[in-house]
């Protein structure tokens, strides 16, 4: 008797594991039936509405009319609000929104302008405190136009924003860089020299999987990789060819999460392994199609985030 149950509790687990591994994914089970488990935030970066505040205002009502409970804003509000960062504070709590990321801008490694880099990025820090918000995003517009970029320049990144960092990190505050197409840390090989220059204690990874993906990476196998330094990620897809372009190997688009390249179950899966508990910034930098609004691309993604992959927001 005992021997029966057994084969039937062990074919029973048998078919579970054969129906997870055909969805690539486990959590298509487990967070279902187990949410308080999930380590996976889901936030949506206001980007995609552009850069006046009337555009972050509507982007602040539609993610929360979505039922999205994290946002990344960029710096254009801190134009508007640092002098009164309590009313952005108030509109997000309004609406029910958690500042995720902010996005701090650009990190200068010409030693002439380091101090001025350093002190926009410490300050933009304290925003982000006063605004509830624990971490901001750096990126850089550095990379050379007609060489590669040089390992001592990728270094010179990192020790800058390891500066940066070490300020911040007194406000609790975590700095966190940026994987960018175009910019320094365009590939995997070059994203690699950056993080291992990073001090751990200071700066962190934001992996934005799309840009990885497109750089020539695999974006679940980076999720492993660099499981101890991640901080959050940018959740989005990058369609290459391009339909416009079938013969430019090198054209490449952004689209809503599940149309493009990125194999988006398999970085769920790889944040699942490694226990990952930290936001995901699903990121569109702008609608891939004109007939749409940004609204529409928000509620794309959030059905694929919670119909295909059966993660809640």
């Amino acid at each position: 008797m005992q021997e029966t149950v057994n084969r039937r509790q062990f074919l029973t687990t048998a078919g579970l594991s054969a129906m997870a591994l055909a969805t690539g994914t486990t959590r298509l089970f487990a967070q279902s039936a187990h949410p308080e488990k999930l380590g996976l935030k889901i936030a949506y970066s206001a980007i995609t509405w552009g850069n006046t505040d009337a555009q972050t205002l509507q982007a602040i009502q539609d993610l929360s009319a979505l039922g999205y409970k994290g946002i990344q804003l960029r710096a254009n509000v801190f134009g508007t609000y640092r002098a009164k960062p309590s009313e952005l504070k108030a509109l997000l709590d309004k609406n029910r929104l958690t500042l995720a990321m902010f996005s701090s801008g650009n990190v200068e490694i010409d030693p002439a302008k380091e101090q001025s880099t350093i002190d926009m990025h410490v300050a933009h820090a304290s925003f982000v405190k006063a605004l509830g918000g624990s971490a901001f995003q750096m990126t850089n517009t550095l990379r050379p136009k007609d060489r590669q970029p040089t390992t001592e320049e990728l270094k010179r990144l990192a020790a800058v924003m390891n500066e940066i960092g070490k300020q911040t990190a007194d406000m609790g505050v975590q700095a966190t860089y940026h994987n960018h197409m175009h910019q320094l840390g365009e590939t995997p090989e070059e994203v690699d020299v950056i993080v291992q220059a990073m001090n751990p204690k200071y700066c962190k990874l934001l992996l934005d999987i799309a840009h990885y993906k497109q750089g020539g990476g695999q974006p679940e196998k980076a999720v492993k990789q660099y499981k101890d330094i991640i901080h959050a990620l940018h959740l989005k897809d990058t369609l290459s060819p391009r339909p416009d372009k079938p013969d430019d190997p090198k054209a490449y688009k952004f689209v809503e999460l599940g149309r493009g390249n990125v194999d988006v179950p398999a970085v769920f899966k790889a944040l699942d392994e490694i226990n990952f508990k930290g936001w995901g910034v699903i990121e569109l930098d702008g609608v891939p199609e004109t007939d749409k609004t940004p609204a529409q691309c928000a509620s794309i993604n959030k059905e694929y985030i919670t119909k295909t992959l059966h993660y809640p927001l």
